[in-house]
């Protein structure tokens, strides 16, 4: 089997916790080498707990496959030294420090470019390295910052978080995509760079529409339960047991909708004809629609819809999500050592994703990689 698309890439992590851990992980997917430098207590997350598998949380569990394991207090100076000799050896370095927090130790962006020119140098923070720098970041905070929780909850309630730290994942995901376009401008002038990600620049271009309509239109959005201010029917409706998202984005899926549910009048009606008329008019459309669907369940429902080509699915908790994603093929999960981990996302047709080490106790790899560090210096 080949290694992964980037296999021979060393990656040296000194990021801790959500953000820079799933970054890491998906290059340790695609065939990095990463080396997890850890605390002398660990990651955070080794704490994080429950829920638990054998006792280690399996929130560490979820975003650290693929690594090895090196504690290094970084006080003591042997061990830093050790951290910038790894530094000095890599292709890339990742880490989620408060802004020069890592100076200290020699290895800021500057120290260790001047040692490495060609590493790539990647910073994720809350709020950027400017005016920011000072503020802890946390995905909570950036989700109330940035204006999300004002979009998310029932119009009349307060406003609530997502369920998981949604701006820590896709920070983490722009991470990997800066170091990848980065990496393709070392391969052509042999030059490193430093790639800065914050969580609050993420959080506002992952708002894509509402900041558009800020940005563009010069409008504030806030929340609206589960409905879509601009496209209509587009949220959860009742069924005869239990609600079904229905996505009837355009005007062809919402004439096949109203085929499927018996009421083939209704997308020439002109109040309905055109999104912008649904849109205006779902106060009277709402109640024609119910009518139909309380006479199926929802299962029943999303196996027609769905071979009529109209986008909809059932409101599952996570065990649901994933007997679909087994149903349409997509093994969800795999098991690296012992440990059930989720697939890595991108499907690559000559360069698989490997899953080459379970995530790992803290130092488990420390005298292997100490020794390493310590040989051929220079």
């Amino acid at each position: 089997m080949p290694g992964g698309p980037l296999e021979g890439l060393l990656v040296a992590d000194f990021s801790r916790v959500l953000a820079g851990p799933y970054a890491t992980m998906l290059l340790a997917d695609m065939g990095a080498e990463v080396i997890k430098v850890e605390g002398p207590q660990g990651d955070e997350t080794r704490t994080w707990m429950p829920p638990v598998r054998d006792d280690v949380s399996t929130y560490y569990l979820g975003i650290n496959r693929g690594k090895r394991s090196i504690a290094l207090d970084l006080r003591d100076e042997a061990d830093a030294e050790l951290g910038r000799e790894l530094a000095r050896r890599a292709d890339v370095l990742i880490e989620n420090f408060k802004p020069g927090g890592l100076a200290k130790y020699g290895l800021d962006h500057p120290s260790v470019s001047a040692a490495n020119p060609r590493v790539i140098y990647a910073s994720i923070t809350g709020f950027g390295s400017g005016d920011g720098r000072h503020v802890p970041g946390y995905d909570l905070m950036v989700q109330a910052i940035s204006g999300l929780m004002s979009l998310t909850g029932d119009p009349d309630g307060p406003p609530y978080r997502a369920g998981i730290s949604v701006f820590d994942v896709m920070a983490g995901n722009h991470a990997v995509i800066g170091i990848l376009a980065a990496l393709r401008h070392r391969d052509a002038t042999g030059q490193g760079q430093l790639v800065e990600v914050n969580l609050l620049s993420s959080a506002l271009t992952g708002l894509v529409n509402h900041s558009s309509a800020f940005v563009a239109g010069g409008v504030v959005p806030f929340r609206m339960g589960n409905a879509h201010p601009s496209v209509f029917p587009y949220e959860p409706l009742p069924t005869a047991d239990n609600d079904l998202i229905v996505a009837a984005a355009n005007d062809g899926q919402f004439r096949r909708l109203c085929e499927v549910l018996g009421l083939p009048e209704v997308p020439d009606d002109p109040r309905f004809a055109r999104n912008a008329d649904r849109t205006r008019n779902r106060e009277e459309l709402r109640p024609i629609l119910l009518e139909r669907l309380r006479t199926r369940g929802a299962v029943e429902w999303f196996d027609l819809l769905v071979a009529a080509g109209v986008p909809c699915g059932p409101i599952n908790t996570i065990d649901g999500g994933f007997a679909m994603a087994e149903r349409f093929g997509l093994d969800p999960v795999v098991v690296v050592g012992d440990v059930p981990t989720t697939r890595h996302p991108i499907r690559f047709s000559e360069t698989p994703a490997v899953y080459k080490l379970p995530p790992p106790e803290l130092d488990e790899h420390g005298d292997e990689l100490r020794a390493w560090l310590k040989e051929d210096r220079g």
